[in-house]
């Protein structure tokens, strides 16, 4: 999954593609470089980030989501509002990516009215806040259970299992032993039955393990990822493709699973 933000204040690549031309050209490119879905988001849900107003939103996110649609491209669509949703979903996104896990306001119903695929992440309290003072006693065991609890409400409301894909949340509101816990931890999320995606691409937990500023944590994320991998997450949510993509291919080929092209 290749990131493609459409806001002007995100940790990594704030500002960069905020012009939906920019933005879709550096989609484009992400696929090239082998991304099989896109992951396209107008509100930055970086530690301390405000709120984005829906209108805005709507004007940074569906041109950029029309123009990759039309040309037969996946995409997901990284939104916490239900408005955003429903019209991401009406112009063709084929995932909802929700950091809230469909607990807002008419999320969960609005999903469901769809036949779009939803990724439900774990964070614990908000953006603004959530890396004060982050604060667990079985971090694993904990974010397990609320995934647990969260797939268990989407199919009571009619949401497919087979719709679900569940994400950890690294660095959101996770010191960074509660970070490793988790990836050391991620089968025990695996076993849950639906896919895992991981999403520690260019984060602070790479940053405090290397010393290396934002732009330079691209051979610490393919590390970080491939150990995903081996746990069993199967979706890679990530700035730097083609080097997560080649390193994949030696992993695979190395685990007998592909060798070449898919």
């Amino acid at each position: 999954m290749g990131i493609v933000n459409v806001t002007p204040d995100s940790f990594s690549d704030g500002g960069q593609f905020l012009d939906s031309r920019q933005a879709v050209s550096h989609a484009l490119k992400l696929v090239e470089q082998g991304a099989d879905i896109l992951d396209v988001g107008g509100e930055s849900t970086r530690p301390g980030a405000a709120s984005v107003p829906e209108m805005e939103e709507l004007k940074r996110v569906l041109p950029v989501l029309e123009a990759l649609v039309k040309r037969g491209l996946a995409v997901s669509v990284d939104t916490q509002n239900a408005r955003v949703m429903r019209e991401a979903i009406d112009t063709g996104a084929a995932m909802i990516n929700d950091v809230t896990a469909l607990r807002g306001i008419e999320a969960i119903e609005t999903v469901t009215k769809s036949n779009a695929a939803i990724c439900l992440m774990h964070m614990q309290g908000e953006p603004r806040t959530m890396q004060e003072v982050p604060v667990y006693q079985d971090v694993v065991h904990e974010v397990r259970g609320f995934l647990a609890e969260r797939i268990a409400a989407c199919e009571q409301a009619g949401i497919d299992r087979n719709r679900i894909v569940i994400d950890p949340g690294f660095g959101f509101g996770k010191t960074l032993e509660h970070n490793l816990a988790l990836l050391k931890g991620l089968n025990r999320l695996v076993a849950l039955g639906v896919p895992v995606l991981a999403g520690m691409s260019r984060k602070s937990m790479l940053g405090a393990l290397t010393g290396k500023p934002v732009d330079q944590r691209e051979y610490a994320g393919v590390a970080a990822n491939l150990a995903a991998v081996q746990r069993g997450a199967s979706i890679l949510r990530v700035h730097d493709v083609a080097a997560m993509k080649d390193a994949l291919k030696i992993w695979q080929a190395i685990e007998g699973e592909i060798t070449g092209e898919p």
